[in-house]
């Protein structure tokens, strides 16, 4: 016989609902604009050393924008995007996020 002290189950039910609320941040664009300054070099280094593109990114973006006048080089939220843009921007090279 088992104790009343010690009861084999529970004496309450426990039930908890929690509604999460995930804020997904909004996916910004960094474009990079065409300009008649840069060679396609500097925008091919200035892509592989800001924006971590492979070789072939990086020229596959300089081509898009010669050709079409821009391209989206990156994607992700303001915060990560921000402090590429400045840097392009600081090589004199014409960026924006969109």
């Amino acid at each position: 016989m088992i104790h009343p002290k010690f009861h084999a189950q529970p004496l309450w039910k426990e039930e908890v609902e929690v509604d999460v609320l995930v804020e997904e941040e909004e996916k910004k664009v960094l474009v990079l604009h065409n300009d008649d300054y840069n060679t396609f070099d500097f925008v091919i280094a200035s892509l592989i050393e800001i924006c971590h593109h492979t070789m072939e990114q990086a020229e596959q973006c300089t081509w898009l924008v010669h050709y079409k006048g821009k391209c989206e080089v990156k994607t992700g939220s303001f915060d990560f995007l921000e402090p590429m843009c400045i840097a392009l921007l600081d090589r004199g090279l014409s960026a924006e996020i969109m």
